[in-house]
């Protein structure tokens, strides 16, 4: 079953054709690598899925149903939890704040169930002793990893993490990678990711952007070997 899907989806800032006619499909319960040079449109790509960019064409599906023009927050009701390029968290807030407000939205939980599933999302990426502190004084990497709490804790069907290992030190990079294996079987994710390394440790299926669109996908192996990824991204021909 596909989870998500667009057609023909294009923006356009003027002259600039950021995204250009893309046609994508996520499968559920795929890990889906999202990987090109800077300037490829992948976070503009992203902002049209979840709704932060309104498209200039064409059509975003989601569990079957158009969702092309619904806003951000009813995205994130019907199941899907993105992290930013750009950390986006409240710095006077205690990291257990953030993710407890990122749950709020939920109906029906009370808050020992929050407490619980907000400790639950910080343990699970490695910051739980660090519920009590103020999320501003975290370092950079320390606050992608409390982003990426914050939305996995909303037990998304769909989790889009753009490039949440910026800012990582080696190990948490490596503990990312066990992250996102640990996940697999609870929720779908797309991953834009500039640390190859990464994308292919954790990535089921890559989709390579170039110049808006899509220039090649398939599994990590024919990814690498592919001649036109190779002299578009990889850097090597």
């Amino acid at each position: 079953m596909m989870l998500l899907s667009t057609r023909g989806l294009s923006r356009h800032f003027g002259g600039l054709k950021a995204v250009e006619n893309v046609d994508f499909d996520l499968p559920e319960g795929q890990v889906r690598a999202l990987i090109g040079p800077n300037g490829a449109g992948k976070t503009t790509y992203v902002g049209l899925l979840s709704g932060r960019i309104p498209a200039s064409a064409g059509s975003v599906t989601f569990d079957g149903q158009n969702i092309t023009h619904l806003p951000a927050h009813l995205r994130i009701r019907a199941g899907m939890a993105y992290t930013f390029q750009i950390t986006s968290i409240y710095g006077r807030l205690s990291v257990q704040e953030n993710v407890a407000l990122a749950l709020r939205w939920r109906k029906g939980g009370n808050e020992a169930a929050t407490t619980k599933r907000a400790t639950d999302a910080l343990e699970r990426v490695g910051i739980a002793k660090r519920a009590d502190q103020l999320a501003g004084d975290l370092s950079y990497g320390h606050q992608r990893l409390l982003e990426i709490a914050m939305g996995i804790s909303q037990q998304p069907r769909l989790l889009i993490l753009d490039e949440p290992t910026q800012g990582l030190a080696d190990s948490e990079i490596v503990d990312f990678i066990s992250l996102i294996r640990d996940l697999v079987g609870e929720m779908t994710i797309l991953l834009i990711e500039h640390n190859i390394h990464v994308v292919m440790q954790t990535a089921d299926a890559i989709t390579v952007l170039n110049g808006g669109e899509i220039l090649a996908e398939g599994t990590p192996g024919e990814i690498r070997k592919n001649t036109a990824v190779q002299a578009a991204y990889l850097g090597t021909k």
